[in-house]
């Protein structure tokens, strides 16, 4: 498995840049960075261990800057950005290519006839990370020197200036710093073929003016200090190699010596086991398709906690967000399922069910470990499907008949109302609304201000509800508890969700019976009605809402959250927060929603090749934006340009669905 980039796009500053990569450890850790090398947002780094998995993550390791000695002269390897520009000459004149091998950012260079291949990778379920650099064996005789860049800070937050000391010494190969007052204790050793021969100079010299592009282009507070704590200087002879391991003390016990085997075995392992669910052969399947069956393992972490020590759970997104409750219940089919992992969406559901609090479950939970926030209305819906997606998938009777119970409990907090007015009406309809509140996934919000209120009843809510009734007969029948409450609930959804319809405009509307009134506006909402394995809609009226957002809403990359030349469209996700949550739902292209709409299409039209060939621009970001994953949001005009989080699991999960459904 290869994602590669060409030399005249590694020396292309600009787009040097702008690509990222991502490696996970599956506990909520991570590293990430730019194919330049140079940091561009407050989430790069080497080092972001989560603390208490799968939260509570921190910059340890910003980065750790590389230059080769040959005869005396320098090539320095590494980028730097600086609040007075860039740093003279960047690294990326030497950079050869850039590959993504079975997830692990590779990048090769040459200078002066030598070639050094440099690798970065996790330790899974640990968190420590892998530097490593192989000498070409026909290259001469080098001098690798490396000078690794700490902090230790809330992922989240910025420094200025030498806010805080540390304590920093060397023993042997390791390199141990710790921040004062409580600091979490690092460990840089150095190891491989020269480390007997290889030689720490402390140092103790603060760096200011880091600039972080991405930052600025945000409106957010864009100039960092970063600490350099000394400099390893090992010798290398032709065909050796050097591994410099970067961990919290608490993991540096780690064994380098088999370690990138280790984790090449492990991605093909994930393949593997996909290709072996597949209907569709391997070699005829489109690399980017391999590639995001290897990146969906990225998201899935554990959340251990006493009831349920192997508990795990799904990252929505990297590199800012933790769990929440819809996106892991949206993501879990694609993640899991598809590519053959039963046992973990089994574990996944039951963590969840754990979280349930009067028939709702968790938002989210939030980065510091607080009490999960349950102010949702679709994610408990979601996780109704989920739920029953697993069924399908596995024919698990047992664990069906173990979350059934849950299930119902869910069913009777909604029909007699639970937390912030969420309750099915008399008529069948799921109402949702609060002031001050968003309870939907369109939940963009800046201090007071709710951009994308829907409160009423939101349309897809009622679609979901009328699916899960369905699925809680077919489910009731399996478990031999057969109960026709749910099909006489479900046939009074069906029968009150023809007020949705709007005769003029040819599809739903979003909201109806809100306390304004109801909205007309042109939303991907309704897609649901057409996508989910249960339609309350005629054939007839399927087919004209699917033909509505594929005229309206439909971009290269995903559906508009808003309809061009409806009130309040905004095309373009831009500027600072107040003005980039306006237009987060306002018609920025969200990348997820590909994946209904190639499945109702497909549903509708029973042609896999024409249903497919909408996912055709999509598999082709994964060259793009966040290397070898897809992003979260692309703005609503041409060119649609990537937004967001640079990997987002529902992004992924869908895309690796609707390929799958396609079948």
């Amino acid at each position: 498995m290869n994602i590669h980039l060409p030399q005249r796009l590694c020396r292309d500053l600009h787009v040097a840049l702008e690509r990222e990569w991502l490696v996970t450890n599956g506990i909520g850790g991570f590293a990430s960075g730019t194919v330049a090398g140079a940091l561009t947002r407050r989430y790069h780094g080497l080092l972001l261990p989560a603390l208490a998995p799968p939260v509570g993550r921190r910059l340890l390791v910003a980065k750790l800057d590389d230059t080769v000695l040959l005869d005396n002269y320098g090539f320095q390897l590494y980028t730097n950005v600086w609040e007075s520009g860039v740093e003279a000459p960047p690294g990326v004149r030497f950079l050869q290519r850039f590959d993504l091998n079975w997830n692990v950012p590779t990048w090769t260079y040459e200078f002066a006839g030598v070639r050094l291949v440099k690798r970065i990778w996790l330790e899974a379920g640990r968190n420590a990370a892998y530097v490593r650099y192989d000498l070409d064996p026909r290259a001469p005789d080098v001098t690798l020197q490396c000078r690794p860049i700490v902090n230790d800070r809330d992922y989240h937050q910025l420094v200025r200036g030498a806010y805080r000391t540390f304590q920093v010494h060397a023993t042997g190969p390791t390199l141990e710093v710790r921040a004062d007052g409580g600091g979490t204790p690092i460990r840089v050793r150095c190891a491989g073929d020269s480390a007997r021969r290889a030689h720490w100079r402390l140092d103790y010299t603060w760096c200011h003016g880091f600039r972080l592009a991405v930052e600025a282009l945000h409106g957010y507070e864009h100039l960092e200090s970063h600490l350099v704590v000394g400099v390893c200087s090992v010798p290398l002879k032709p065909g050796q190699h050097v591994t410099f391991v970067l961990a919290t003390a608490a993991d540096s016990q780690v064994d380098e010596r088999d370690a990138l085997p280790r984790c090449e075995q492990r991605a093909r392992g994930l393949l593997n086991t996909w290709a072996g669910r597949a209907r569709t052969p391997p070699e005829k399947t489109p690399a980017a398709v391999r590639q995001l069956a290897l990146a969906a393992d990225q998201f899935i972490v554990r959340r251990p906690s006493p009831e349920e020590p192997d508990g795990h759970t799904i990252i929505a997104g990297y590199p800012w967000f933790t769990d929440w409750g819809r996106d892991t219940m949206i993501s879990l089919p694609g993640l899991t399922l598809v590519t053959g992992r039963f046992d973990l969406a089994r574990q996944i559901l039951r963590t969840w069910a754990r979280h349930l609090d009067h028939g709702v479950i968790p938002n989210r939970f939030p980065d510091q470990g607080q009490s999960p926030e349950y102010n949702t209305a679709d994610a408990t819906l979601w996780y109704l499907w989920a739920i029953d997606q697993y069924v399908r998938a596995t024919g698990d009777v047992q664990t069906a008949a173990e979350l059934f119970p849950v299930m119902n409990e869910i069913v009777s907090w909604y029909r007699r109302g639970t937390w912030h007015n969420i309750r099915v009406g008399q008529d069948g309809l799921v109402i949702a609304g609060e002031r001050g509140l968003n309870l939907t996934w369109m939940d963009a919000k800046c201090g007071q201000q709710v951009f994308t209120p829907r409160m009423g009843k939101p349309v897809e809510l009622s679609a979901l509800w009328y699916d899960a009734l369905c699925n809680m007969a077919r489910l009731a029948d399996l478990l031999e508890k057969p109960d026709a409450e749910y099909m006489r609930l479900a046939n009074t959804t069906r029968t009150s969700f023809a007020r949705f319809w709007h005769n003029r405009r040819g599809c739903c509307q979003d909201v109806i019976d809100g306390p304004d009134g109801s909205d007309a506006a042109l939303r991907p909402n309704q897609i649901f009605a057409v996508s989910l394995s249960h339609s309350p809609l005629p054939r007839d009226r399927q087919l004209t809402l699917l033909k509505k957002c594929e005229d309206r809403l439909l971009t290269w990359f995903g559906l508009r959250s808003l309809a061009p030349r409806e009130h309040g469209y905004r095309g373009h996700y831009v500027g600072n927060l107040p003005a980039r949550d306006a237009a987060y739902h306002q018609g920025t292209a969200w990348g997820w929603l590909l994946g209904p709409f190639v499945i109702a299409h497909y549903r509708l039209h029973r042609d896999a090749s024409a249903a497919r060939a909408f996912l055709t621009p999509m598999l082709g970001q994964v060259w793009t934006h966040g290397l070898g994953s897809l992003s979260e949001i692309f703005d609503g005009e041409e060119p649609h340009t990537p937004r967001g989080c640079f990997a987002q699991a529902w992004s992924v999960a869908e895309i690796l669905r609707a390929w799958w459904v396609t079948q």
